[in-house]
């Protein structure tokens, strides 16, 4: 799951975006509402975590940019502002969650999953295919009910690769939505990274690499 984390307050955001990167997500983090809407439009997120009282842009107006786009973004807003009023004009911008401050970091991190499994399809919590077995919220793997000691690196790339559901998804994908920002095109990070990952799922391989295309979980090599 890739996500942006917007709020002027560097200190939360960063925090924040540390949290969710221990979850295997990729974070990016800015802390204000121009540098929000440039991200927007040159990544794709699964989810935005929007402060509303941000300085240039507001978290409503990249909201509701996000919303004009149809994108898919799931945008979750965060205020010190807790009354009615408040949260029904946020969802009416086109918000799909709300949450306020101050807030306990496992509700956010329950409710980023949650949008993060508003896809097209529908995504399920738990992913299982050939005896692999993916519970995204509880954040555990297993293969024929070993458990799996993963990175949250490999974690992110697995759950990538299972999303697939059998299809192929290039080493450019994997860099797009496992890694932040500041990622290296050239790098060979996706290669370690699936190479360490097979070495830990075991054998009969699982994931298998498609000369010229990228790589697929399930089916022959």
């Amino acid at each position: 799951m890739r996500v942006l984390v917007a709020d002027d307050e560097r200190l939360l955001a960063d925090t924040v975006a540390q949290g969710l990167r221990r979850l295997s997500m990729a974070v990016d983090v800015c802390y204000d509402g121009d540098g929000a809407l440039e991200r927007i439009g040159v990544n794709r997120y699964d989810v935005a975590v929007l402060d509303r009282d941000m300085p240039g842009h507001t978290g409503d107006e990249v909201c509701r940019s996000i919303t004009d786009a149809q994108v898919g973004t799931r945008v979750l807003l965060l205020t010190a502002a807790a009354g009615i009023r408040d949260r029904v004009e946020g969802l009416g911008l086109g918000a799909d969650d709300y949450l306020t401050k101050p807030f306990a970091f496992a509700e956010l991190v329950a409710r980023v999953q949650a949008l993060g499994r508003r896809s097209t399809p529908a995504l399920p919590p738990v992913l299982a295919q050939e005896g692999l077995v993916l519970d995204v919220g509880r954040h555990t793997a297993t293969r024929d009910g070993r458990p799996l000691a993963l990175s949250p690196k490999e974690f992110a790339v697995l759950h990538v690769l299972l999303r697939a559901d059998g299809q192929v998804v290039s080493a450019e994908d994997l860099l797009e939505q496992a890694w932040d920002e500041f990622a290296d095109p050239f790098t060979n990070a996706v290669r370690v990274t699936v190479m360490t990952l097979r070495k830990k799922l075991g054998d009969p391989a699982i994931i298998h690499t498609v000369p010229k295309a990228g790589y697929r979980i399930g089916g022959s090599a």
